[in-house]
């Protein structure tokens, strides 16, 4: 984009509203829809501070754009959860499998009409206690493989179809924040320690740093690795407006840092079908999505489009099912926008 003065806002005619009772955090959307149906699921979670949370099931029909909660879909969660996500694949078109993250990695099975909880993975072996989990990501080319990250400056992978440990990883000095897979045994991690790392589980001993903070231990928060050209993943760090985009060729130098919000930035999410499109969401109340230009370039780089919401939007996901969706979490708001 040349100047902001070419930005096209995102219409709020194009937009579909779920209330919750509660402020909302984690939000998920099914990475496919029920054979049966045209609906697809979402799931949202409650950011309550005590230790009885929910989580919603909604669904979603694009065409007629209604969007329902179900009451036979609604769960209790242990304290608010990090992170939701549906299966990537799902093979059996009767249900749904959904994963979330607080205290412990769990699994749930989501059927028509109920909600079955199906396992707990603790990988403390001599406590009861365990570290809290930040995040997590669902291996979407070997789906039986989930990576977690932890407080405990760990992560670890789990095998869900045998509900065991496949390896654990001192990945940072500090508190890892989140996670994302690359590959099939590749993933990387952001930490407290200001670095993003890529580990490869054939080479468990070795992880190679490809970006560091520029003010040292400046918190990194979120990752996302762009499925489309896994080259490129995006980063944002602590109270701080830009987004940091990464060739992993060129380590250390940001191919592109984007610096149009006006607060800090609290999610981001690559394009499922274009590898140059990004959104990012932050504490100014704005979803911007960007076009990255196909040679890396001088930063300046203004939005192609952005949406105001009615405050900071802390949650955002783009949905791979529906590529023209992205969904935002905001106060006590899920939001959908037609891109």
């Amino acid at each position: 984009m040349e100047n902001s003065t070419q930005e096209s806002h995102l219409r709020s005619d194009n937009s579909v509203t779920y209330e919750s009772p509660y402020p909302l955090y984690a939000m998920a959307l099914s990475s496919s829809s029920p054979a049966r149906t045209r609906h697809h699921r979402i799931a949202v979670g409650s950011f309550i501070e005590e230790f009885s949370n929910r989580v919603d099931i909604l669904s979603f029909d694009p065409e007629t754009l209604a969007l329902n909660s179900h009451p036979s879909l609604s769960f209790d969660h242990p304290y608010p959860p990090t992170k939701l996500m549906f299966q990537p694949s799902s093979l059996n078109k009767s249900s749904d499998l959904l994963a979330s993250s607080g205290d412990y990695l769990r699994l749930w099975e989501v059927r028509d009409n109920s909600i079955e909880p199906i396992s707990v993975f603790n990988n403390s072996k001599t406590s009861e206690f365990c570290a809290p989990l930040t995040s997590f990501d669902w291996n979407d080319i070997e789906p039986r493989r989930i990576g977690t990250s932890s407080i405990d400056t760990t992560c670890t992978i789990w095998d869900i179809d045998k509900g065991a440990v496949e390896t654990q990883l001192i990945a940072h000095d500090k508190e890892v924040y989140d996670i994302a897979w690359g590959e099939a045994r590749v993933f990387a991690s952001v930490s407290a320690d200001g670095s993003v790392r890529i580990f490869d589980l054939r080479d468990k001993e070795h992880s190679t740093i490809i970006y560091e903070s520029p003010q040292p231990d400046t918190p990194l928060l979120r990752l996302a690795w762009n499925k489309q050209d896994l080259r490129y993943m995006a980063t944002i760090l602590m109270d701080s407006n830009k987004v940091v985009i990464l060739d992993i060729r060129s380590p250390t130098m940001p191919v592109a840092e984007l610096e149009r919000h006006r607060a800090s930035v609290n999610a981001i999410a690559w394009a499922p079908q274009s590898y140059r499109h990004i959104c990012s969401a932050g504490d100014d109340s704005q979803a911007l999505i960007w076009e990255l230009p196909t040679v890396a370039g001088p930063n300046g780089i203004d939005p192609m489009s952005m949406y105001s919401a009615g405050s900071e939007i802390n949650q955002l996901q783009w949905s791979a099912a529906l590529p023209d969706w992205i969904a935002i979490a905001f106060s006590s708001k899920m939001q959908l926008l037609k891109v």
